[in-house]
């Protein structure tokens, strides 16, 4: 039976109260995705909010100048529904998904952290032994999910998201509501990152994290042999 992957992504289009647009990065969509559905998975994608997920516009170039799978997202009739038809996360139970994916992109700074819907689907896919995965700031998933234990999820664990160093290089430390690396660490996560914008990711049990959007195609390449599938 094909495993299936609940995507969770932002639905998030301004940076808090700023006028600053955002939304989920299309690489760290586009590139799992495909990789998971050509390997024989199938997707489905939720929002905190449901409906139209909002593309940050800062991840979609002209046409032809993309990744290639953000070129073949743009021309997928059928990818392209789903995002402008997200199903609400409240909606959804994740433990009826073999895994849990983040992807990233500056929107779910602002809401992830704090939608109690997103809360309970991670809780509830880490105690029913399913996958969660992140990539760069899809980590904000994970923040407030807390295990039976009472302690944070990402307690005692190998984590990676996008790092304070990067998150400085592109001038948003400032704006963020906080700094994805320095939180993971407070809540007990055992840290591990990259050089800046270099593919790198980690698993550690049930969770897998990857760093920034060039560790997109890394991150599914872990869950993918971790559901053991083969692209």
């Amino acid at each position: 039976m094909a495993p299936k992957i609940l995507m969770i992504v932002t639905s998030s289009s301004r940076m808090g109260n700023t006028d600053k647009p955002t939304g989920l990065w299309a690489e760290e969509l586009a590139v799992p995705y495909y990789a998971l559905v050509d390997a024989g998975a199938s997707v489905v994608i939720g929002s905190t909010a449901g409906g139209k997920a909002p593309i940050d516009a800062g991840s979609v170039k002209a046409k032809g100048a993309n990744d290639p799978d953000v070129e073949r997202m743009l021309a997928d009739d059928s990818l392209l529904a789903q995002i402008e038809r997200t199903f609400p996360v409240s909606e959804l139970r994740s433990e009826d998904f073999d895994a849990v994916f983040f992807p990233g992109g500056h929107g779910t700074m602002w809401d992830l952290p704090t939608d109690q819907s997103v809360k309970v689907a991670v809780e509830s896919a880490f105690e029913n032994g399913r996958l969660i995965a992140s990539v760069c700031h899809g980590a904000a998933g994970l923040v407030s999910a807390v295990r039976s234990d009472g302690l944070p999820m990402v307690h005692g664990k190998r984590v990676n998201s996008f790092t304070d160093a990067e998150e400085v290089e592109v001038g948003l430390a400032g704006v963020v509501p906080f700094m994805l690396e320095t939180r993971l660490r407070e809540l007990g996560g055992v840290f591990e990152g990259g050089d800046n914008w270099q593919p790198f990711a980690i698993r550690d049990g049930q969770l897998i994290t990857g760093q920034n959007p060039q560790s997109s195609a890394k991150v599914a390449e872990i869950l993918i042999e971790a559901l053991g599938i083969k692209a």
